[in-house]
């Protein structure tokens, strides 16, 4: 019989569909494949096996009963990064000082996944706030990367992105402030999407960067995220941030084919220092849409290079305001004090961790009286010229082609007393956030080492539909996406 933890979202919802598999044939499949490898790959923080049956029951009672309206993912399991709140559900955030926070409510973007009817697995472990590029800053665990279980998964979707390259999952929810959807999606070989800042609700989502967080997806194919992102996407009056825009159907292309299609290469992207099989395959990549009819078109985003200090400031900045609210007083973890300052300090110096006070301390400082302009101001201003480099680059072409981390997989350890290589790690993710245009992950090649190699499509902004159309025509094209690991 057909391993059901082996297929694509499209094949799963066509065996549920036809009733050749029920929902709780599939979710205790996928339950016990957590079960044996979970200790290995450390994916989850929190899981949720009884709620999962629950759910997975009362989807194949609605399906007997032919209550299906609205409901296309009817039984379909899913696993939710811990940083979306999912009520009575612990949320975690990767972070001690929410050890043991209960949220009341579910974020509107895993809410509308569950009216179209998914099968929450669990929460899947993040570096703490989601600050991180490789899932090393949980406070509960490192996610190991299901390639080499020696190395990284990259971050802060890091457990995500490993769940679904373990098979843990056919899809799982990731976020994305930086890069944390598309390079943990990289270095795990699987598909990423960041959408449009404000295509995805945020509420619920609890609150990094505010004016950066994106809600995305990461699964095996561009295919399986198109069928997901409409019921995802859309306005919500909860979110002031959220556009009022409805996603068009996805016309995905039946064949290979990028006739028509013009994608720019930036200079600026293929620097020294990247690793030499992370551009050799990229560029592989790019010359085989060119051999599909693509017309290849040099471009240039001159700002690329301010993009890192740029969002060290932005970020950090916003980090510092979100993250006053963990006070040690309203909700999460209390120390003990015996006055309010000594309540502060104690409560937020035991339970928040090293990157997650580096940031803070970054971003109170950048906003202080003195250097808010010098500082946080200056960096909203180049962060508009890095939005008008994308915006005048796509009068020219239709996407733009990059890698999307400038090595693969690094191991564990190796870049945490580095806080800066870490840093680097996202240079190639983070002008996309500035600009809030689109992006999607999806994988390309191996290095000698057998480590996935990805490359990002970048659109203008509401653009998902033509970054997931064209990552599907090369995948029509090539079998990376298909590759297993081979490392558990």
């Amino acid at each position: 019989m057909t391993d059901l933890t082996q297929l694509t979202v499209k094949s799963t919802l066509a065996l549920l569909k036809n009733k050749q598999v029920s929902s709780l044939e599939l979710t205790r499949a996928y339950l016990d494949r957590i079960e044996n490898l979970e200790p290995q790959v450390q994916a989850f923080i929190t899981r949720t096996p009884e709620l999962a049956i629950q759910q997975a029951k009362a989807a194949d009672e609605e399906r007997a009963q032919g209550n299906l309206h609205g409901k296309a993912l009817l039984g379909l399991p899913v696993a939710v990064k811990d940083v979306l709140a999912l009520q009575n559900v612990r949320c975690t955030c990767g972070s001690r000082i929410l050890e043991d926070f209960i949220p009341p409510y579910t974020a509107t973007s895993v809410q509308r996944l569950l009216d179209a009817g998914v099968v929450v697995l669990g929460k899947t472990n993040t570096d703490e706030f989601a600050m991180g590029s490789s899932t090393e800053n949980s406070a509960y665990q490192t996610t190991h990367n299901p390639w080499d279980l020696e190395r990284v998964p990259g971050g802060s979707s890091g457990g995500s992105a490993a769940a679904v390259a373990a098979r843990l999952a056919p899809v799982a929810m990731g976020t994305d402030t930086g890069g944390s959807v598309r390079q943990p999606a990289s270095l795990c070989g699987v598909t990423g999407l960041k959408p449009t800042y404000g295509r995805v609700s945020r509420y619920g989502l609890v609150a990094y960067g505010s004016s950066l967080d994106s809600v995305g997806l990461l699964a095996q194919t561009a295919e399986d995220i198109s069928l997901m992102i409409n019921y995802m996407a859309g306005f919500d009056p909860l979110d002031a941030t959220s556009a009022d825009l409805p996603l068009s159907p996805i016309d995905l292309p039946q064949e290979a084919n990028f006739q028509g299609k013009r994608i720019g290469v930036p200079k600026e992207y293929f620097i020294e220092g990247i690793q030499p099989e992370v551009e050799e395959q990229v560029r592989t990549a790019i010359t085989h849409m060119e051999s599909l009819g693509a017309e290849v078109i040099p471009v240039s985003l001159p700002h690329t290079e301010y993009a890192l200090p740029v969002y060290y400031l932005i970020a950090p900045a916003e980090a510092s305001a979100n993250l006053a609210r963990y006070d040690g007083i309203r909700f999460g973890y209390t120390a003990e004090a015996e006055n309010l300052l000594e309540n502060y300090k104690n409560s937020r110096g035991t339970a928040f961790g090293a990157e997650v006070k580096r940031r803070i301390m970054l971003g109170t400082y950048a906003l202080s009286a003195g250097y808010y302009d010098a500082y946080y101001g200056q960096a909203q201003k180049v962060r508009t010229l890095i939005k008008r480099d994308f915006e005048t680059v796509f009068e020219q072409v239709d996407v733009i082609a990059t890698p999307v981390a400038p090595n693969t997989a690094f191991k564990i350890g190796q870049l945490a007393d580095d806080p800066l290589a870490m840093y680097l790690e996202d240079v190639f993710t983070l002008p996309i956030n500035l600009a809030g245009i689109p992006g999607l992950a999806f994988p390309v090649g191996f290095d000698h080492k057998g480590l996935p190699v990805g490359m990002q499509l970048l659109g203008p902004h509401f653009g998902e539909n033509l970054l997931l159309e064209m990552a599907h025509a090369y995948q029509l094209s090539t079998d990376w996406h298909m590759r297993v690991p081979t490392g558990i």
